[in-house]
């Protein structure tokens, strides 16, 4: 095991650039996510949005390309973000874009037990800390695979994702506008 990193004289602290990755699946990109990387733009110099590919899940609707378009359009208010899109591990990229931290969105305590055994593999990997941001009540209960589920089935998902988002996953069943199929979630 290796020593933690030695801290930085204090002095040298306000001259530091914190970078901030914010790694997911994004497919689709909603108002939690949104919330999480409108609070970590606050706290950090620079955020990085990395659509990544998670070999654990299905097969994604959209591809990475199509997900950073979305993340563009749904982030393009704030000045000190940029988006990226990858195949890699997370510690790789945070290596690539200089992050001094990796950011992850919490809803619930189901959340954080994946999530810290994450962060503790990718501090053991590289070193490189995590810090959780749990969302608001408000978005704590939204999540991509349900959208996609309601989104499939015709339902309206405009209140939980941007307006770009929605138009995509429109587009993507082939709802543009039709009236939802009955029997599918939102018909239940």
């Amino acid at each position: 095991s290796r020593p933690p990193p030695r801290p930085l004289p204090p002095r040298d602290r306000r001259h530091l650039v914190t970078v901030a990755l914010f790694p997911g699946s994004f497919d689709p990109f909603h108002n939690g996510h949104l919330e999480v990387v409108e609070r970590a733009a606050k706290l950090f110099d620079e955020v990085v949005v990395a659509a990544v590919r998670n070999p654990q899940k299905s097969e994604p609707p959209f591809s990475i390309a199509e997900r950073t378009e979305m993340l563009e359009e749904s982030l393009s208010h704030l000045p000190r973000v940029r988006i990226v899109g990858v195949t890699t591990l997370v510690v790789n990229v945070a290596s690539e874009v200089g992050a001094t931290a990796i950011v992850k969105g919490l809803r619930a305590v189901s959340d954080f037990e994946n999530e810290l055994q994450m962060a503790q593999m990718n501090r053991q990997l590289s070193g490189v800390e995590t810090v959780f941001i749990p969302t608001s009540s408000a978005h704590s209960f939204i999540a991509s695979r349900l959208l996609r589920e309601v989104a499939r089935f015709g339902g309206d998902v405009t209140a939980f994702v941007p307006e770009s988002v929605a138009l995509r996953l429109d587009k993507q069943f082939g709802h543009d506008g039709d009236d939802p199929e009955p029997g599918g979630p939102a018909g239940r």
